[in-house]
């Protein structure tokens, strides 16, 4: 790492690590908040951030089933947040994972692609486990260590000591760490630097929420805690602390789908906190995320509300049976389904089940994702594809 090009900042300190040949530099950030002063541009950032958040937490309120909601949105949200790592599976094939169907049959198991899809499905165990705990313990670095320990098991990560801070040190970019981008603080460093950290999760000051997100997210990459999986549980941690600080009731808000899209600029936006003290480029940014998402996330959700309504129509046109109604409705929590899988939702008959599958697909809410003859997989593509969009194949 370059310590010149840190020469301008005072949001940390670059500090050499070893001696000879053996010597590196490593950059530490100070403890928050920053020295960042009040000004209009941020100003409105933020009122615009906190309606867009206002109106979705009002949606939420009023949602008769947030459930059905809630499930997809943490899967979106896994996906994304892993393919910003390089993962490449989709909703999908998680879905198709998690309904006991391999996304792609016949895989190795040591195959690329169900690798990747086994850690988006290790995300969204990580974020309902910190989700449930964070509602009896807060928001804390032991929930954060749990979650690691979920996100990096049976993965590749496995080997990088799940749920553990790292005692060797880490770098991003560049083949060595000599000519690394950035260089996080030595395993020396962590302790204090990490209860610094703590110390600010549970105390307030006089800047917004939403702009204090914007600090921690930068204060947890820059501390790169972990030796591997420190993006996905930074951004972990932005979904947790929505919820826990009271900002929405329900887990809708997530920020992956914006960084994802951006992840160049995400990147350069961090590591100029760091060389160049760019913290109003980076509140910026992450203020226009979170608009953005509130905005995003509520009109994802009224097309589902429209979609149901839709098919609920249809199915009352055509008097069919409460059944298919609730085969209908559990689609928008897995869009997904076998027959055995609809004959338990239903609990009734194989033959039963079958038939209303079959009323579902001669409605066009249903089609076959395969050519199985033996528990073919149905997809409720509308959902998918209507919903999600380019996000799914």
């Amino acid at each position: 790492m370059n310590p010149t090009a840190f020469s301008a900042a005072t949001s940390g300190r670059v500090i050499q690590v070893g001696q000879g040949d053996l010597a590196y530099w490593a950059y530490v950030p100070n403890p928050l908040p920053p020295e960042l002063a009040p000004n209009w541009p941020l100003a409105a950032l933020n009122a615009a951030a906190e309606r867009a958040v206002g109106e979705l937490a009002g949606l939420g309120r009023m949602l008769p089933n947030p459930n059905l909601f809630i499930r997809p949105f943490l899967r979106r949200e896994a996906v994304l947040s892993s393919r910003i790592e390089g993962t490449q599976s989709d909703l999908t094939d998680l879905y198709l994972y998690e309904s006991g169907q391999l996304a792609l049959p016949g895989l190795a198991p040591n195959d690329p692609a169900l690798v990747d899809v086994r850690e988006v499905y290790n995300y969204v165990q990580a974020l309902e486990y910190g989700l449930a705990e964070s509602a009896q313990m807060g928001v804390n670095l032991w929930l954060l260590r749990g979650m690691h320990r979920l996100l990096l098991q049976g993965v590749r990560g496995q080997y990088s000591t799940p749920g553990e801070y790292r005692t060797t040190q880490n770098w991003i970019g560049g083949g060595t760490i000599n000519n690394a981008v950035f260089v996080p603080p030595p395993a020396i460093e962590l302790p204090a630097v990490l209860e610094a950290l703590a110390v600010y999760l549970q105390e307030e000051d006089d800047f917004p929420p939403l702009v204090r997100l914007a600090f921690i997210h930068y204060q947890f990459e820059a501390i790169h805690p972990f030796l591997d999986g420190n993006g996905r549980i930074g951004r972990l941690l932005l979904s947790l602390l929505v919820v826990h600080w009271g900002l929405l009731s329900l887990p809708l808000l997530h920020l992956s789908a914006y960084l994802e899209q951006r992840r160049q600029s995400y990147y350069d936006l961090l590591l100029g906190v760091s060389q160049r003290d760019g913290w109003q480029l980076w509140v910026e940014f992450f203020l226009e995320g979170v608009r953005y998402q509130a905005q995003d996330t509520a009109a994802r959700i009224k097309q589902i509300q429209d979609l149901q309504h839709k098919w609920h129509n249809l199915l009352y046109a055509h008097k069919e049976s409460a059944s298919a109604i609730r085969l209908t409705d559990s689609l928008f929590e897995n869009p997904i389904v076998t027959v055995s899988r609809a004959q338990a939702i239903l609990g009734m008959t194989y033959r039963g089940a079958q038939r209303v599958v079959t009323t579902l697909i001669e409605h066009g809410i249903l089609t076959a994702f395969d050519e199985r003859k033996y528990d073919r997989a149905y997809m409720a593509r509308d959902v998918l594809l209507g919903i999600f969009g380019n996000e799914t194949r």
